[in-house]
């Protein structure tokens, strides 16, 4: 079992600025989260997509953010288990105990729910066969566009992720953007750009019309569509992209006895503490009178959970608020002092 100051669900842009509070204040903490990387939403859905409304940064991707976040708490050396959900939690005096589906063990007398929007995980396309093929040719996110060159694509959606990604791959790979209706939900601008792309021949569009067959042995060398009309038309492709959305799913969160509203939690704005001492939410999973679903909005609750936190881990100290600016304490946790 692995004991710990604070428990951190949650690895994205909240979650590891709260390792950076509880850092700077002298507290251990380790991170779980259901994704194979850190990042959260940040890097599972708009890792190339601007940001516009972080303090003192006018723009920067998804993973610029995620990097420069991972920088920032490196001197703290937290441990992170990935591709891991929490299972279960019971409460052991003042501390609770989680459990993984990894069936790893934990023990800490904070537990910080990060969670953004609870566990999330894509719509799947509609063929049994799709299965084998997945994380080697069918894909429902682009974690690295270098990945996706001098391909043939084909995009499934109707929506911003389809429509922004077939502007994107079409640079340099042969796209085709598959929707079952003639009109699509994105951005009219960005449909604009992908159609004067198509009557100039650098992309294709195929509606309305759905996936019927995918061919292919280890990887897909092809893909059936079945127009309305029936017609079927076969496509030579080498990568399927699929943006159908997502199901947010809060998974057992929702069975820890933890005051919700709407599939959020309902927390104070003291210091973000739920209904069970010792157990704080933050970020987007939250919800209290005015929140704002904004990166800094979850900042600024991570610095004030991280305050009662180290109360609970260190009950015989007493809290004194530094700035890092002038503390030697804190400048030498981040490895910066003379």
């Amino acid at each position: 079992m692995v004991k710990t100051d604070v428990i951190i669900i949650g690895a994205g842009p909240v979650g590891l600025f709260t390792v950076h509070q509880l850092g700077i204040k002298g507290l251990k903490s380790v991170v779980i989260d259901n994704l194979d990387k850190a990042g959260g939403q940040c890097i599972e859905l708009y890792p190339d997509k601007p940001i516009y409304d972080i303090p003192a940064v006018p723009e920067c991707t998804g993973e610029e953010l995620t990097n420069k976040l991972l920088e920032q708490i490196k001197p703290f050396k937290t441990q992170f288990y990935l591709n891991d959900r929490v299972n279960e939690i019971k409460q052991d005096g003042d501390n609770w105990i989680i459990k993984t589906s990894n069936d790893s063990e934990f023990i800490a007398p904070n537990i910080v729910i990060a969670g953004g929007v609870g566990s999330f995980e894509p719509r799947k396309l509609p063929l049994k066969e799709v299965q084998k093929f997945e994380n080697k040719s069918v894909f429902y996110s682009v974690k690295k566009k270098d990945d996706f060159k001098n391909k043939n694509i084909s995009i499934f959606g109707g929506g911003d992720s389809a429509l922004d990604w077939t502007l994107e791959l079409s640079k340099f790979s042969n796209v085709t953007l598959i929707h079952r209706r003639s009109e699509f939900r994105g951005a009219p601008h960005t449909l604009s750009e992908i159609k004067k792309l198509e009557s100039e021949g650098k992309l294709a569009i195929k509606t309305p019309c759905q996936l019927e067959s995918i061919e292919g042995d280890k990887f897909v060398s092809s893909i059936s569509i079945k127009f309305d009309d029936g017609k079927i038309e076969k496509i030579k492709t080498d990568i399927i992209l699929s943006f159908f959305g997502l199901i947010m799913k809060l998974g057992p969160i929702a069975d820890w006895g933890l005051n919700m509203n709407k599939k959020t939690i309902e927390v104070n704005t003291y210091n973000f503490e739920t209904n069970k001492k010792g157990i704080f939410a933050i970020g987007d999973i939250c919800t209290y009178p005015g929140k704002l679903k904004l990166i800094l909005s979850g900042f600024h609750e991570a610095a004030l959970a991280s305050v009662e936190c180290f109360k609970r881990a260190r009950p015989n100290e007493k809290y004194r608020f530094e700035f890092t600016t002038s503390s030697k304490t804190i400048q030498g946790r981040l490895g910066k002092s003379d």
